[in-house]
């Protein structure tokens, strides 16, 4: 007979396998022995210990958190049994391992791994260890699942600026040293590593801010004229903070940071285009960069120096990119107006397909190249200064972003982005309104295309050379994915998803070989805590929740 403590019990024993199975995957991979020698504070922990020990923690966060309310002795006893279930497979392993040549099955079952899992210990005792510390790190984390979140938020903040900092420390390091010089960039890192003294600071300083903020936010009250005032201000503070901010950017990050922030501007130009096509008017686009290739193709034959360009200035040739882009969304709007869900998919996928054909193909091949591409693309320039480096080419992507950013917002606030969202949720329901569907699928495809236009135009000035195989299905893919991850219809997540999808994966080369493996992992993570995307729109976040408030009322109204 199934009794309901026994139903009870399947929650840390689902979570302490999971976390289990994890670990040594990421062992039998070879993960934890690479991440081993990257100290994230010297001589304290690395990243190795970090990939072990942060499934079973999370995990055990979370049943003893949502599966144990309000039974503090019961939450201990679910974070215990999570951390001891997760340690058995690897504890196994330190045993096989000892018994069995695994090598010759995994390769990367090494001497050197045994020895982290086991700490150094024989396998008996290594094993025995390595279970006692799982069961530490599930019983320490369902512990401050328990605390109070005045407490908890400080501690969580703290952690978190501590070890991203850590992580990204080989790129502050550098800025730190150009700024300030090496004997001072000793001080704060051993290393690749952060100074054990320096990462308690940072730990004490981030969690201190947190209640600060806090405590100011509770006790500071005002009358209401007084606080709209008050709050408008702040307002346009945080505008001009970060007006600031975004133009002392590139002297803060140097070459090689601000060309990853360019190509981040470039997915951002391309995701608030789809963004108006998916995450507006709800109509599934896979071959977006089609237009993206249209836009960097018109900007090589207008401005290329070489024997197929016309030796036109950046400047005037961009409005005419962006045109083309434009015009080419709206020839590819009329054969599939009729169209909806995958045959639109399908039918945009293969007029992606068809334009990197054509592009390839030897009839094109006196016009645009064929695989041999476009070269000699010229710079911009302004007032005869040529923007080569990065850090000045950092602003023409500005300008454009900003630009694309406001025309974004305030077609979101008109009549026509209302007109988008009845179309998204009913297009039947929408024509049966008065909405002119033909007119409003042909703006959108549209203006989603000439954003891309204007990203491919940059792209083609940026590169100074463009050939077909920069435009593959992959980037279509890869501004879906940014705008689902931050969130459809938003339009900060849609600089949320970018700078995870392509930011990200720069910033962590140091693990070339396994980076997009932790990128997958970091997005498996984000889907199941957030559904919504990092920064939904409201409409978004209703849509998902709707069935949990349903639950609610219902059981509110059962009570």
């Amino acid at each position: 007979m199934i009794t309901k403590q026994s139903i009870q019990l399947r929650t840390p024993l689902r979570f302490g396998i999971i976390a289990g199975v994890v670990s040594v995957c990421a062992s039998a991979i070879g993960l934890v022995v690479l991440f081993s020698e990257r100290e994230l504070i010297a001589g304290v922990i690395t990243m190795g210990q970090i990939l072990i020990f942060a499934p079973t923690a999370a995990l055990a966060y979370i049943a003893a958190r949502d599966h144990a309310e309000g039974q503090r002795g019961i939450a201990l006893l679910y974070g215990s049994l999570t951390g001891v279930i997760s340690g058995i497979p690897s504890a196994l392993l330190i045993l096989l391992a000892s018994a069995v040549n695994l090598r010759q099955f995994m390769p990367n079952v090494s001497p050197a791994l045994i020895e982290i899992l086991s700490f150094g210990l024989p396998p008996v005792a290594g094993s025995l260890a390595f279970l006692a510390a799982m069961t530490a790190v599930g019983l320490i984390a369902a512990s401050f699942s328990l605390l109070p979140s005045n407490i908890k938020r400080p501690i969580f903040n703290g952690l978190l600026w501590t070890f991203t900092i850590g992580l990204f420390s080989e790129n502050i390091s550098s800025r730190v040293r150009f700024f300030f010089g090496s004997e001072f960039n000793k001080l704060i890192f051993t290393g690749k590593a952060l100074d054990p003294f320096v990462a308690a600071l940072i730990f004490f300083l981030a969690a201190g801010l947190t209640v600060w903020q806090g405590r100011r936010q509770t006790t500071h009250t005002e009358p209401e004229g007084v606080s709209t005032s008050r709050k408008s201000r702040l307002r346009w503070m945080t505008y001009a903070g970060v007006v600031v901010t975004l133009l002392i950017l590139p002297l803060l990050l140097g070459s090689y940071l601000s060309e990853v922030l360019n190509n981040v501007g470039l997915f951002i130009l391309m995701g608030l285009g789809l963004n108006i096509v998916v995450g507006f008017a709800g109509l599934l686009d896979l071959g977006y960069v089609a237009f993206y290739a249209i836009g960097a193709y018109s900007m090589a034959v207008m401005t290329s120096q070489g024997p197929l360009g016309f030796g036109l200035s950046f400047w005037a040739a961009l409005p005419f990119c962006v045109l083309m882009a434009a015009f080419a969304g709206l020839m590819l709007g009329i054969p599939v107006l009729r169209m909806r869900g995958d045959y639109l998919a399908i039918v945009t996928l293969a007029f992606g397909e068809i334009i990197r054909i054509l592009v390839l193909s030897d009839l094109l091949k006196p016009v645009l190249g064929g695989a041999q591409g476009i070269l000699k693309i010229p710079k911009p320039e302004i007032f005869g200064l040529v923007l080569k480096q990065p850090e000045q080419f950092y602003f023409v992507i500005l300008a454009g972003v900003l630009i694309a950013w406001f025309v974004s917002w305030r077609l979101s606030k008109a009549r026509l982005g209302r007109q988008w969202l009845a179309m998204q949720e009913d297009e039947d329901v929408a024509e049966a309104m008065g909405i002119r569907l033909v007119t409003t699928k042909l703006l959108a495809f549209s203006f989603g295309a000439a954003f891309s236009g204007l990203a491919g135009a940059l792209l083609a000035s940026k590169l100074t050379s463009i050939f077909p195989h920069s435009f593959k299905l992959e980037i279509s893919i890869n501004v879906l994915v940014l705008i689902i991850i931050g969130g459809l219809g938003s339009l900060p997540g849609v600089v949320i998803g970018a700078l995870i999808l392509v930011g990200l994966p720069e910033l962590l080369r140091e693990f070339a070989e396994y980076r997009l493996l932790m990128y997958g992992l970091l997005m498996i993570v984000m889907m199941l805590a957030k559904p919504e995307g990092f920064w939904p729109s409201q409409i978004m976040k209703r849509e998902l929740h709707i069935d949990e408030e349903s639950e609610m009322l219902s059981a509110e109204a059962g009570d």
